[in-house]
């Protein structure tokens, strides 16, 4: 079995215990000075009092100290019994340990002034040997316990910097470290979408080309050329969609969370975020939505919400003050999206890199075989996109 330990209570009871109990014996032994004709009650109920402050010495540390300053000049006239003085020297032990950081120079003053007033009275109506005595006595017991507890707080305050030093140091390495992960992470999206997610999408959007001239001459479906088109253009896109999600992964904040690929479900969120940075521009947000959407493949689910997220993206950067209508309509072989939100030339809230979201929004739609277009219809800004339901499918 390990040693026992004491919780701070336990402690401080148990040395009030053990300090009553040691006074009420030497009270039966005899083994005390006091005043001739004063009964034994009189040195006890010092010795009670100073045992009830060891139960508060951790909490109270300025009132105990204070009242057990009291209590022991009291002790001292009345009679000197040794468990009391032992009290009061722990009292001023733990105001200096556990009480504010002023305590210890407080008390040194207040024990040093003592010292040398009892001393210095002793040498006037006394002699020199008796005044080093009381010197020496008053020295161990207002001094030496403040200098005992004040060296033992500076040992534990500078441990308990040193620990939150470490500590500091551990989080700053684990920054570093997380920092370090993520610039290597980023690095590797960078050359993910740079060179593969480019080359597969070169590959689907010749594939498609090479598909329309096979229409235009007419070819049959099953013809081994056409076949063989397709099967490149249906894997090139679905390359290009998983390409995507782990392009998204490494570029996630948290490596630890899993990258979940967006889904139309969550248009709710999408628009409530919409809506938060577009109040200030005087924009209103609305979805309405048509049809069964029963189960979409991956690629077309994650192309509509990208298209959804770049058009309230483009309504909240330059549409004028007005409502932004959301209409998505799931037809049985086509997902039909429409954003139209208020535009008046010149009224526009431009900002750099225009453009490039349109462009990103047809080229996902014509990856999937479907349709885009986007401009202005009188006072209305239009986006719309048709993509096939089919996976890497064409429509008919």
């Amino acid at each position: 079995m390990g040693p026992v330990r004491l919780t701070e209570r336990q402690e401080d009871l148990a040395i009030a215990a053990a300090g009553l109990l040691g006074g009420l014996l030497l009270l039966a032994f005899g083994a005390y000075d006091a005043r001739p004709g004063l009964p034994v009650w009189a040195v006890a109920l010092p010795l009670a009092a100073m045992a009830a402050l060891e139960l508060v010495r951790r909490r109270w540390t300025v009132w105990t100290v204070c009242l057990g300053g009291v209590l022991f000049g009291v002790a001292v006239y009345l009679g000197s019994l040794m468990a009391t003085l032992l009290m009061y020297t722990d009292l001023l032990y733990a105001a200096t340990l556990y009480g504010p950081p002023r305590m210890s120079k407080v008390l040194q003053l207040t024990g040093a002034a003592s010292t040398l007033v009892l001393s210095g009275l002793t040498w006037r109506y006394g002699s020199v040997p008796g005044a080093l005595l009381v010197a020496v006595f008053c020295g161990l017991v207002f001094l030496a316990p403040v200098w005992t507890a004040d060296l033992l707080r500076r040992h534990r305050d500078r441990a308990e910097a040193e620990w939150l030093r470490a500590e500091q140091t551990a989080l700053l390495a684990e920054l570093d470290r997380r920092g370090a992960v993520a610039a290597e992470r980023a690095r590797m999206a960078r050359e993910l979408h740079d060179v593969i997610a480019n080359h597969l999408s070169a590959i689907a959007i010749h594939a498609t080309g090479a598909q329309a001239v096979a229409r235009r001459q007419h070819r049959e479906r099953d013809e081994p050329l056409v076949e063989a088109l397709a099967v490149i253009r249906e894997n090139s896109v679905q390359g290009l969609a998983e390409m995507r999600r782990m392009i998204g992964l490494l570029r996630a904040d948290d490596p630890e969370e899993p990258s979940v690929a967006p889904r139309l479900a969550a248009l709710d969120v999408l628009l409530a975020q919409a809506a938060t940075a577009g109040r200030a521009a005087g924009l209103s947000f609305e979805l309405a939505e048509a049809g069964e959407r029963g189960e979409l493949p991956a690629p077309l689910e994650l192309a509509a919400y990208r298209i959804v997220q770049e058009s309230l993206t483009n309504a909240v950067k330059h549409a004028a003050p007005g409502p932004v209508r959301l209409r998505i309509r799931y037809g049985e072989r086509e997902l039909e999206i429409v954003v139209e939100s208020a535009h008046r030339a010149g009224e526009g809230r431009p900002v750099p890199g225009a453009g490039a979201g349109l462009v990103g929004m047809g080229e996902r739609a014509q990856l999937l075989g479907g349709e885009f277009a986007a401009g202005p219809a009188g006072e209305t800004w239009r986006v719309r996109a048709v993509l096939p339901r089919a996976a890497g499918g064409e429509r008919s």
